[in-house]
């Protein structure tokens, strides 16, 4: 894939405009698949272990990139404040996410975690844009009533514990996207300097809590860390670098529409590899929250613009798993 993408880069044959969408939608589509590798591994390993595992060769593979870049450039007291601040709403993330999703479906917890696009813009009241309009909060109820579905399964009152965690994921992450684009929006901070920090903050929060789980670690199968340096490199690293890339090439709003894609992705990974079904209330509940959220983000996309002229964003370009 990592070859492919430097093709589609660097190809002069291809517009720009395309080249970019490109990237953005193997953004999307890593992180929609990043919920069936978690889930499998999650069944491998402890959990905490599969944190731990993920956030240290993340934090290797950052230090590596930063050690082998052109030109030196200096850490910040800012970029080293926010950096450790935004790691540990990070790894309350993830750890919601992780549980989440060894405890649900993987489509499942791509559909819900979706609910972060209707979430954020009520978190966020950066850059003067004040209260969404009433509209936007008639999409969140198609959010909500999606869930709801999505966590009846077979039983209508029965929603699962792996379901709820998500949901929690979902607002939890909300707060965090918000944070960083208040953290950022006054001062310009380096991306990569801002993701190496977030790992090294993670790797360290979950050190001690993974001690226990290291001899399943150390002795998990070659598939298991296949899988976790896929959720390291690809959907950590490689995927915050490429969005924001791409997000300084395209405006917010097209690139918050293509990474919009990612409960499809989850869906599709979940279906055909990890061979999950839907049933007629999931499937209801999946049609209702892509559609509620693409609703949303396109009301809070036509709110904001009328506030100011759409640019790249901060927190738009930090939404990462």
């Amino acid at each position: 894939m990592v070859g492919f993408i430097v093709l589609v880069v660097h190809r002069g044959d291809v517009p720009d405009a395309r080249r970019t969408d490109v990237v953005l939608l193997l953004v999307a589509l890593v992180w929609g698949s990043s919920y069936l590798a978690a889930k499998t591994a999650a069944t491998a390993i402890p959990v905490l272990a599969l944190l731990f595992a993920r956030y240290a060769i993340s934090a290797l593979a950052c230090a590596v990139v930063v050690a082998s870049r052109r030109g030196f450039r200096r850490w910040t007291r800012a970029e080293t404040r926010a950096g450790t601040l935004l790691g540990v709403t990070q790894a309350a993330v993830l750890v919601l996410e992780t549980y989440g999703v060894a405890h649900t479906s993987a489509a499942n917890a791509g559909l819900i975690i979706s609910l972060t696009i209707v979430l954020t813009p009520l978190l966020d009241r950066a850059g003067g844009r004040g209260r969404p309009p009433l509209r936007f909060f008639v999409a969140a109820g198609v959010c909500a009533l999606a869930i709801g579905l999505l966590m009846s399964g077979r039983e209508l009152h029965t929603p699962r514990v792996g379901d709820a965690l998500m949901l929690a994921a979902a607002v939890v992450r909300a707060g965090h996207v918000a944070l960083v684009g208040r953290l950022t929006a006054v001062r310009s901070m380096d991306p990569l300097h801002l993701t190496t920090a977030q790992t090294v903050v993670g790797s360290a929060l979950f050190s001690a809590p993974a001690i226990a789980g290291l001899p399943e670690l150390v002795g998990s199968s070659a598939t298991t860390w296949a899988q976790l340096i896929y959720l390291a490199l690809f959907c950590s690293v490689f995927a915050f670098l490429a969005q924001t890339w791409a997000v300084q090439r395209t405006s917010a709003s097209r690139a918050s529409l293509l990474l919009g894609t990612e409960p499809i992705w989850a869906v599709m990974a979940g279906i055909s590899l990890g061979g999950e079904r839907l049933t007629i209330m999931a499937a209801l509940g999946a049609a209702l929250m892509v559609a509620g959220t693409y609703w949303g983000q396109a009301i809070e996309r036509a709110h904001r613009t009328t506030v100011k002229e759409d640019t790249p964003c901060p927190a738009t370009a930090l939404t990462s798993t």
